[in-house]
Parts: structure tokens; sequence; C-alpha cells
């Protein structure tokens, strides 16, 4: 896109920003602490996006995405970090909605994908249990095929998002072999199938996103399988490549950045050290959202990408704690004497608390979909790999 195109792409969205990003939905995106905005003001705007056709920016325009080029969803993201939008609970269209684009039957993507960007449908990740993390081949969940259903028993725990969500894609065990990636099947299943359950885990910053979802003998057609049956590892890794491309993209360390860039402007005796420090982090960024342009230029990675995706996981999440961990010492700073002096309510003491618990919830994205030690080791075998 050239300069002109720019402008009069930037005068649509910014138009349609200002008359539709109403000023509760910029406050609850303002009070965003972990991975999510509060899923009703998600939803306001999930469903005015997809109003206007902008819900998937990065799905192809023939199955309901936007269809926009890697500089139009750059604007797009900056845009709307500038503005506080609201950071949308969806998995769904970041994670889901490009594998069965890519892997799932025509049945499929008619059932899903319309429900998928209207927000009807919204989805959590079934992957992690008590014996399976890092480790993720270690699923102990099992499913046995009973006619034309599978019949799942067991349990996943840090689900982000279960207790609102009304589906889940699933990785479970279907067989048993010498290696364990060999047996484990990909499953669409419906949490609202009997035999579900959901029990609230709530974070180290008091949040309750993530929860223990557990299985008794739950039906789940045969049909709602991903890909082959023991071929789910294949599945998943390609899930995993999605997601990790985008669970904190440049937009959302920009985000962060914006309200701590807030802090240290308006006190105007801030620490020239923590001036220092948000220079630079400035600086990181701008070469963060150069890594990720260049790293998924059609807005997702593709599947022989390998390092790609860990790349901009690592880099994204790390320096996303960065900008929590400076926004605790500018804000906790400035909200301190209001503590001291017993001035509950100060607007600079309800803003060190938000920044104290971003910066807790944020401590688990160097864990999520891979630590950033399983991350550094797929860069270092995909590098290894593409050497002459």
């Amino acid at each position: 896109m050239g300069g002109g195109d720019d402008a009069a792409f930037l005068e649509d969205i910014r138009a349609f920003l200002a008359r539709e990003l109403t000023p509760d939905l910029r406050e609850a995106s303002r009070r965003t602490v972990g991975v999510y905005t509060d899923v009703a003001s998600g939803l306001v705007w999930h469903r005015r996006l997809h109003a206007r056709g902008w819900i998937a920016p990065a799905w192809p325009a023939q199955w309901g995405g936007a269809g926009w080029s890697a500089r139009q969803r750059y604007l797009w993201d900056r845009e709307c970090a500038l503005n506080d939008a609201p950071v949308l609970f969806a998995a769904g269209v970041r994670s889901l909605g490009p594998l069965l684009i890519e892997a799932g039957t025509a049945a499929q993507r008619a059932e899903h994908l319309p429900r998928i960007l209207s927000g009807e449908a919204l989805w959590c990740q079934g992957f992690s249990e008590t014996g399976a993390g890092s480790d993720l081949a270690g699923v102990a969940t099992r499913a046995a095929q009973d006619g034309d259903d599978y019949l799942v028993t067991g349990a996943k725990v840090w689900t982000t998002g279960a207790h609102l969500s009304n589906w889940m894609f699933a990785l479970v065990r279907t067989a048993d072999g010498d290696r364990k990636q060999a047996g484990l099947t990909f499953l669409l299943i419906d949490m609202a199938s009997a035999g579900i359950s959901v029990s609230p885990i709530r974070d180290i910053s008091g949040e309750h996103e993530l929860n223990q979802v557990f299985f008794d003998a739950v039906r789940v057609p045969v049909a709602n399988r991903v890909g082959a049956e023991n071929d789910g590892w294949v599945v998943a890794k390609r899930l995993m490549q999605l997601a990790r491309s985008n669970n904190t993209p440049a937009a959302l360390v920009r985000r962060s950045l914006n309200r701590v860039r807030r802090v240290v402007t308006e006190d105007a005796a801030a620490d020239p050290a923590l001036r220092r420090r948000l220079a630079e982090l400035e600086i990181e960024l701008e070469a963060f959202t150069a890594l990720e342009l260049a790293a998924l230029p059609e807005g997702r990675p593709e599947a022989s990408a390998v390092s790609a995706p860990s790349m901009v996981k690592l880099v994204g999440t790390e320096l996303h704690q960065k900008v929590h961990a400076l926004g605790v010492d500018v804000a906790c700073a400035a909200g301190a004497p209001h503590l001291a002096a017993g001035e509950f309510g100060d607007p600079e003491l309800d803003a060190a608390q938000l920044f104290m618990a971003k910066h807790l919830a944020g401590r688990a994205s160097t864990i999520y979909s891979g630590s950033s030690e399983t991350q550094r080791n797929v860069i270092f075998r995909g590098r290894l790999g593409s050497r002459p």
C-alpha cells in the first residue's frame, strides 16, 4: 500500500472507531488485567466488528474475513491500541478458525466458521493437563470410540475461559504406543454436553480466567474429529503455530506501553531512569513490530515455518513482561504516598493497583503456549534444520 492508500484506509477506520468505540468500551479495555477484556464488553465490540466485516482481519475474504494486507492489519491494530479498543476473547477467530479453513471438513467449516465470526460460539483450548503441560504429548484424557461417538474421560487444567465458552478444541488420547505423540486425536467438543463440569482457578492476580474441566464419559461425535484418528499431534502442532503467532502480538504490547507512557508523561518529576527505560521499550516494540510483519506477512505462519511463531511468541511475551514491570515501578512510585496517607480511591492508587494486577497476571505469558525455554528449543531446532 502506498501513502495515499494508507490515508484513505486510516480515515475509514478512524471514523469507525470514533463512532462505534463508545466511552464504556474504552474504559472496559483500560481495566483489562488478563488476556481479554470482560466478556460482556468484548462481545459488544465483537458484534460491531462483525457487522462491519472486520472481525477477522487475517482470514481470507472467501471465508468471511477482511482479507487485509499485512500493512492494513498493522495500521488497524495500531489504531485499536491507541484508542483503547477491547481485547477480544476470541481463540476461535485467532486460532481455530484458521485451522478449520486449512484442515477442517466442509461440514465443520459450514457449522463453525459463521458462528465464530458472529461471536455466537466462544472457544477454549483443552490441551494442558496436570501431567501434560510443556510435555504436551503426555496427554492422558482418553477417548474411546463407541459407534458414531467417542466417549471422553479425563480432565484438562489451566483452561482459559472455559467458564465462558460453549465449545472446546481438545487433544485426547485414543491409543497407546512407543511414541506418545502417535496416539493423540484432535476433537471439537460441545461444552453443553452431559458429563462436563468446570471448576474455577484464580490466578495470582485474583482474576478468574483459568479453569479445570472434567469429562465423565462425554459423548463427542466422530464427525467432530479434525484430521485422522491418532494423527492429532500434527493438527495440534499447527494449532499451536497459529496460537503462538498471535497470543501476544505487538498490538497487545503497544496497549500496555501506551498506558505506561501516559503515567510517565503526566508525571513531570518522573525519574529520568524510568523515562530512559520507557524509551528503550519503545525501541524494542518497534523492532518487535518489524519482526512480526516479516515473520507473518499473511497474518498467520506457513505450516513449514517452524521458527517464526516461536520467535514472535518468545519476543512478544518477554517484552510484555518488561512493560508490565516498568508499569509497576512507575505507577507504584506515584501511588505509594496516597496509600501511606490512607487516601483510598485516589486515581493514582487505583492505577498502581491495576498495573500490579497486570504484572502478576502477565507472569503466565512466558509459560502458556509453551514456555520461553520450549520456544528457544523450537527456534534452535528450526534454524538448525534450515542450514544448508
